[in-house]
């Protein structure tokens, strides 16, 4: 979920705007029914009304589609587009859209569930010949000279401040990938690569592999690459995030090396990237190798995942072995859901937790309060009673 501030520097990102702006120009006529995902504080929602579209659906899971309703009524579209309060993987439409408008990644395209949740509305929720904006992704990697870049994942643990030593952090830091910066085209060591494609229209998988190579010019070090994606939204109508041009909100991402690679001229670096959907999020792993005249000279592999300390106690608490038993927390929310019925109201159901455990709720606004929880994460929508 982005903050009000985030929102603030998407809209204000004005080469990002009026290239979605464009598109939505391109494609809307008085017949079209245009949906949004993920309209955030309802902008292209209330664009798409203004550009005359005959339907508007604006999808928001997050508290922030209250100010897009608010948004719609001072532009006065408030009774033209039908705001849900959901995620698209639960919405069903009484007619699919004939535009699908989304903005949903991240650094990279690969951002929590986008990319599932992309495909899932091309195949249920949008019409035969309708348009997806974005149309398709191009992601890029440089193999890149950067020691200001990769000073951030190194120097805090190299330099003891109070004596204290605090190298260990080292090794998990230099498993983690941050955004980056705009660079010099000096500092690529070899040309910039496509690694992959998102064609929105045909895509079928969720994760990412490919490989990656460069064979040296000139003599330098390698810190690390970068990844930016150059969007196309239809046609001829997009914008590139490559870090040698004006910087957009999206900014690109850096992948530091675990060590920095002194290179000479005819050694040859070879990265083999993947992204893979676990949970909500995605691991990474970078694996690199270095080698001359086929012969290899370094190998280096990392992993967001290596980037996460776990605890053994949590390791072993995922183990398909592991025989799990609730703690008191588990047990006051199986209560409440169980009490959760359709029947009792929340005053019911939060007299019940006072009773059961009074050690842990002092009056009854506390019980309230985490029956209230359960309620706006789990229930449908019902009227008070």
């Amino acid at each position: 979920m982005y903050s009000l501030f985030g929102y603030g520097q998407m809209v204000s990102d004005s080469l990002r705007v009026e290239a979605y702006a464009e598109a939505l120009r391109k494609f809307i006529n008085p017949d079209s029914v245009v949906l949004d995902i993920g309209t955030g504080f309802g902008f292209f929602a209330v664009l798409a009304c203004q550009l005359g579209a005959r339907k508007v659906i604006a999808i928001e899971p997050d508290n922030v589609i209250e100010i897009a309703r608010q948004v719609a009524a001072r532009n006065h579209c408030g009774d033209k587009i039908q705001f849900i309060q959901d995620v698209s993987f639960r919405v069903t439409l009484a007619e699919r859209a004939d535009i699908i408008i989304s903005d949903l990644r991240g650094l990279l395209p690969w951002f929590q569930k986008h990319v599932p949740a992309i495909m899932d509305a091309r195949k249920r929720l949008l019409a035969a010949q309708g348009r997806l904006i974005p149309a398709s992704d191009l992601v890029w990697a440089a193999l890149v000279e950067s020691d200001e870049l990769y000073s951030q994942y190194v120097n805090p643990w190299c330099s003891k401040p109070e004596g204290v030593d605090l190298s260990v952090a080292r090794q998990f830091a230099v498993n983690q990938w941050t955004k980056g910066q705009k660079i010099s085209p000096s500092q690529f060591l070899g040309q910039p690569q496509m690694w992959a494609k998102l064609d929105y229209s045909s895509i079928d998988g969720v994760n990412v592999s490919a490989t990656i190579s460069w064979t040296i010019g000139r003599r330098g070090t390698a810190h690390g690459i970068l990844l930016w994606f150059d969007t196309v939204l239809c046609d001829d109508i997009g914008f590139s995030n490559c870090p040698t041009d004006p910087q957009l909100i999206y900014g690109n991402v850096f992948f530091p090396f675990s060590d920095s690679i002194q290179i000479d001229c005819g050694e040859t670096i070879t990265v083999r990237l993947q992204a893979t959907l676990v949970g909500e999020d995605y691991i990474w792993v970078w694996n690199t190798v270095v080698s001359s005249d086929d012969r290899l000279q370094l190998e280096l592999k990392q992993s967001t995942f290596l980037g996460s300390p776990l605890l053994r106690e949590q390791v072993a608490r995922r183990a398909e072995n592991y025989v799990a038993d609730l703690d008191e927390d588990g047990l006051i929310d199986r209560t409440a859901l169980d009490l959760i019925d359709g029947k009792k109201t929340l005053a019911e159901i939060s007299a019940r937790l006072l009773e059961r455990f009074p050690a842990r709720f002092s009056n009854m606004q506390e019980a309230l309060t985490r029956v209230g929880e359960l309620s706006v994460r789990y229930s449908g929508t019902r009227r008070p009673t």
